[in-house]
């Protein structure tokens, strides 16, 4: 006689249950991690990708943007920039939340240059703000 070989049924249920308790444990430490990683995104582009189009722009016009002209002078050349030699920015600023990042020059904060930030997930002033100053 021949024996069928096969898994009986609480076999299954105790997989099953096994990797229903792993995914309990992993899931939730995993849930906040999209947040972090726009914060970050956000972070790198305040202190890293913008901060270094700005300061090719300033090499090349001596000033940085006025707050009027805003981000929008490291992709289509102002008036006021006779040495322009942009595009400084591959695309519009925009933070990972959707909305274009606030500058402003001189700063409030920073007001030998300027003030870079993202109104964050809230979109409202508050301290969820990514800003350059702290």
């Amino acid at each position: 006689m021949k024996t069928k070989k096969a898994f009986t049924l609480i076999e299954l249920m105790l997989v099953v249950i096994i990797i229903s308790a792993l995914a309990a444990m992993v899931l939730p430490r995993l849930a906040g991690r999209s947040e972090q990683a726009r914060i970050a995104a956000a972070n790198a582009d305040i202190n890293a990708n913008i901060a270094t189009a700005l300061k090719l722009y300033e090499l090349d016009n001596g000033q940085f943007p006025i707050s009027s002209e805003g981000l929008q002078a490291l992709l289509v050349k102002p008036s006021s920039a006779p040495n322009w030699n942009g595009p400084y920015l591959e695309k519009d600023a925009v933070d990972p939340w959707g909305r274009t990042y606030v500058y402003k020059s001189p700063g409030q904060h920073r007001p030998q240059d300027y003030d870079l930030f993202s109104l964050g997930k809230d979109g409202q002033p508050s301290e969820d703000d990514v800003v350059n100053w702290e």
